[in-house]
């Protein structure tokens, strides 16, 4: 999902400024955008009420504190984006759309404020490039070089 997040808007560069397919593009990204917010939000829940199985073999200290410090920057970037587009496109007084429904503004119009939540949105989305980077190639060094089971946790069925 958030693959297609970062796909809807980088692709929408090309079509025309102003255009259908260009706003088409832009719509779906604040919309997929808002369903990460959901689903990171019932995520956080599962995993209030449930466990996570231990690695096999365990971390270090060390690994413990980074894979703890990068889980927490993906949950603050799944949870700020959203939240940030949808404060954004409200101090715009532009629409925000979620599938068929239109939801509140958050806050009130501002063109300033919106200008600046823009920049802040655009970004911690880059840094989520780094981030999320980061995140693959550490599961494929525990996968290829430690031959733990971290990467096979993370996939369907691989507990």
């Amino acid at each position: 999902l958030m693959a297609a997040v970062y796909a809807s808007i980088e692709l929408r560069v090309i079509f025309p400024k102003g255009s259908d397919p260009r706003e088409t593009m832009k719509t779906l990204h604040f919309m997929l955008g808002l369903s990460v917010l959901l689903l990171v939000v019932l995520r956080i829940y599962g995993r209030a009420i449930s466990t996570t199985p231990a690695v096999k073999p365990a971390l270090s200290m060390a690994q413990q504190l980074a894979a703890n410090a990068g889980h927490l920057a993906l949950y603050a970037l799944m949870i700020s984006l959203p939240i940030l587009g949808w404060l954004m496109l409200s101090a715009a007084g532009k629409p925000i759309p979620f599938f068929g429904i239109e939801l509140p503004a958050l806050i009130g119009q501002n063109k300033e404020l919106a200008k600046q939540l823009k920049a802040l949105h655009e970004t911690i989305g880059v840094l989520g490039y780094y981030l999320v980077a980061l995140h693959v190639l550490a599961a494929l060094y525990h996968h290829y070089f430690k031959k733990d089971d971290t990467l096979t946790r993370m996939l369907p069925g691989g507990r």
